[in-house]
């Protein structure tokens, strides 16, 4: 089920509470970085109770000067939610916040939708689920894509895994926060297809950075030549989305290598496990591995385009 649009969900939306504050639906938003931030601001707008935590307790600030509420730890977040979502960076993470002795699970109302927005292995998330299942708790598994300029548009495109009732629950929720949305599955199903995602995401990636240090070497004006290839089948979001700051060697991270190799992680890991072979994905992330190692793994993964420039002997200081 495809949405074509964000809609704004009501009080009358089917599979929505209203118990929270002032009869609105109480949401808790762990992990407020650079995705999970704005996505916050959006249900705040919406018109739902937020309570958010984050590690830094400058984003939590930010969500309330939006709207929002502080919460002291997981525990406080939780509590008194009938939605729970979590944004954060890798399997442990969700882990530690579901099964942990002050997370999601010893803290939760029975009956809690637990919408997980992080990208994190396949077979962890279905070991989660079963967990919150057995407890009451109704888990979705809902990695999004489209990064920061999409989180903060509110036009993400997510892909949701988790019983057809906990889907249709979580859905007005995600339409907030989304544009595309679309039910992939069971449990676990979002994250494979998420895992689909950054394999094509880190290919064309790197495709792009080799055009514009092919297109470079011959001394065409790189600008015209994006203009032309984005026009035809070489066209693509990442051509649309970062050719401009690749060109302009402008890294500023919308999503960091660091997270793009833990993704690849995840896609050989999931590839090996299934017997598929991936010889271009298993490829790109050796290079992003490389580039992390190298200590960039703070920057953009557009920053692909560093590498081969110093595989090419054209480097630049």
């Amino acid at each position: 089920m495809t949405t074509p649009g964000k809609t704004t969900p009501d009080k009358s939306t089917p599979g929505e509470t209203t118990s929270g504050k002032n009869g609105r639906t109480t949401v808790a938003f762990i992990g407020l970085g650079i995705m999970g931030g704005p996505m916050a601001a959006h249900l705040v707008r919406a018109g739902h109770d937020v309570v958010g935590h984050n590690l830094s307790r400058l984003a939590v600030d930010v969500l309330v000067e939006r709207g929002g509420r502080a919460a002291v730890d997981t525990a406080d977040a939780v509590r008194e939610a009938d939605v729970v979502i979590t944004m954060v960076p890798d399997s442990p993470d969700v882990e530690g916040l579901v099964l942990g002795e002050d997370g999601i699970l010893a803290h939760a109302k029975p009956g809690t939708l637990h919408i997980d927005c992080s990208t994190i292995r396949p077979d962890v998330t279905r070991r989660i689920a079963d967990a919150e299942r057995e407890r009451g708790i109704r888990p979705v598994d809902a990695p999004v894509s489209g990064g920061e300029p999409a989180a903060v548009d509110g036009t993400l495109s997510i892909m949701v895994g988790g019983e057809p009732d906990d889907v249709a629950a979580a859905r007005p929720f995600l339409d907030v926060v989304g544009k595309t949305v679309v039910h992939v599955g069971p449990s676990g199903a979002g994250q494979t297809v998420k895992a689909a995602n950054q394999l094509i995401v880190a290919g064309n990636i790197q495709l792009v950075a080799e055009a514009l240090v092919f297109l470079e070497a011959h001394g065409v004006d790189t600008e015209s030549a994006l203009a032309v290839l984005g026009g035809g089948l070489a066209g693509s979001t990442v051509l649309e989305r970062k050719g401009a700051t690749m060109r302009a060697r402008t890294f500023a991270p919308g999503f960091r290598i660091d997270l793009h190799h833990k993704d690849l992680g995840i896609v050989t890991a999931s590839a090996r496990e299934a017997g598929v072979a991936i010889p271009l994905g298993a490829h790109v992330a050796q290079l992003v591995g490389s580039l992390r190692a190298q200590g960039h793994g703070g920057l953009d993964h557009s920053a692909l385009l560093l590498q081969v420039e110093e595989l090419s002997g054209r480097g630049r200081s």
